[in-house]
């Protein structure tokens, strides 16, 4: 019977095979095309008819599914941690063999993602290359560093050598008043055609940062991540085409200047920066600051010239101290507002409170709590001062981070009750950031605790004119 279910397969695969291939060579180009290289290479096995289309994709992303899937990078590295070496020659061979195969003139898509070695620094310069001679849209470095290894983190830098710019330090020149003055050259006119960047793990300075703003006037898009050396930036200027930013993981930025740009949506996680400055800056409507502050006032006021503009609002409010004889600005444009605190402790309460009461439109709202102890019942009762009124706009109340303590419950019945247009509730236990894929046992089991909580009691406090939703 197995070898008959077999044949059977098999047959109907070469039947799927013979009906696809039956298709116009637009959409058999599609199809090929809208898959990783690896596998798209894979399909010249298929059919005579197969053998090249793959070359001619612009989509070159050589994506690694084993970053995606699983229990979270850091659980591959333990796992695969003495292979590694071979994992990431194997990897950049492919991509080397690849590459010297390309028959298009153009590449829309070039991405790359491994563990980084410094071994490989020299194929990395020539893929860069590469993109550039084929006027690359979209460009993302996403590297991973290998914990057991001893190389300085990050062992990556970017190479000033391929933009024309010398190699000067980022530390001696941060905070030069002098604006930056970049000069195309011959070797880098490839990256004129940028509207995509990404970089993860790739030490960039300010210097190379603002020679791509500077030099590529379509880079509408713009994400940083760990890199170890970035101390400041500074974004603005008629000829600066970048829509969205995001910085995340940058260990020693301490000063970010956005002014007089074109910015849609400002993303900063990581550690605190001690300047920031938002100022005219006429389309930023979202703003996510995922960092801990020391103080909310001090937050309030960086953000003060773009903050009544602002729709979509994220912060972590954790340990934050302000100041109650200062007015707390009203959000009147808000409509999106996610907070990230601790259920737990009361200045972070009353912080939550004001938020919320400053926030008089809002749409929806996302609540992160961080802590899962038994409240008590006095702290518990500051909920209920969130405001006096009634929650006239908000229609979907998502709360990540669910433990089923008192203060929790608390926190959903206060907008069952007062929202008086709410749609829906969300309930999700997992904490959805920081290392959240790499979480123990115990805390596993914290969530499914959770979960049994929010379907068996809390469900049945909802109203049935509430869709009740609790993730799995």
């Amino acid at each position: 019977m197995r070898g008959r279910e077999r044949k059977r397969k098999a047959k109907g695969d070469y039947d799927l095979v013979d009906r696809i291939s039956a298709l116009p060579d637009e959409l058999l180009s599609i199809i090929v095309h809208s898959l990783p290289v690896k596998e798209a290479a894979a399909t010249s096995i298929l059919s005579r008819r197969w053998k090249y289309i793959w070359k001619s994709s612009t989509n070159l992303d050589f994506s690694d599914a084993r970053f995606i899937v699983g229990k979270g990078f850091r659980g591959f590295l333990q796992q695969r941690r003495h292979d590694n070496h071979q994992n990431s020659q194997r990897y950049v061979n492919s991509v080397n063999r690849a590459i010297e195969q390309y028959s298009n003139p153009t590449v829309e898509r070039f991405r790359a993602c491994f563990i980084i070695d410094p071994r490989y620094t020299g194929d990395i310069v020539n893929w860069l290359q590469f993109a550039m001679n084929k006027k690359v849209e979209i460009l993302e470095l996403e590297f991973y560093i290998d914990s057991g290894l001893t190389y300085t983190y990050p062992i990556y830098p970017f190479p000033h050598k391929l933009l024309g710019i010398g190699e000067k330090s980022e530390l001696q020149n941060s905070y030069s008043s002098d604006p930056p003055s970049h000069q195309s050259c011959g070797y880098n006119i490839g990256f004129k055609f940028l509207k995509v960047l990404h970089f993860r793990c790739v030490d960039v300075t300010r210097e190379v940062l603002e020679y791509f703003l500077s030099n590529c006037a379509a880079l509408e898009r713009l994400t940083v991540n760990a890199a170890h050396n970035l101390v400041d930036l500074r974004v603005g200027g008629p000829s600066i085409a970048l829509k969205h930013l995001t910085l995340i993981d940058c260990s020693r930025l301490e000063s970010i200047e956005v002014c007089d740009a074109k910015l849609v949506s400002f993303h900063l996680s990581g550690r605190e920066v001690k300047r920031l400055l938002l100022t005219r800056v006429p389309l930023l409507v979202e703003v996510s600051h995922m960092t801990a502050v020391s103080s909310i006032r001090l937050l309030l006021t960086q953000l003060s010239f773009c903050i009544s503009q602002l729709e979509i609002l994220s912060l972590d409010i954790n340990g934050g101290d302000y100041n109650w004889d200062h007015v707390f600005p009203i959000l009147s444009n808000l409509r999106h507002l996610e907070l990230k605190f601790d259920s737990d402790c009361e200045s972070d309460l009353c912080n939550f409170t004001r938020f919320i009461g400053a926030s008089p439109h809002l749409h929806r709202l996302v609540l992160k709590l961080q802590n899962c102890t038994r409240t008590k019942p006095e702290i518990c009762r500051k909920i209920g001062r969130i405001a006096k009124f009634p929650r006239h706009y908000l229609k979907v109340v998502e709360i990540v981070g669910y433990r089923g303590s008192h203060c929790h419950v608390q926190h959903a019945l206060y907008f069952v009750k007062k929202a008086v247009v709410l749609e829906k509730i969300v309930i999700d236990p997992v904490r959805r950031w920081g290392a959240w894929l790499d979480r123990d046992f115990k805390e596993v089991e914290e969530e499914n605790d959770a979960r049994y909580h929010a379907n068996r009691h809390l469900r049945r406090k909802v109203p049935s004119t509430v869709e009740f939703v609790c993730l799995s």
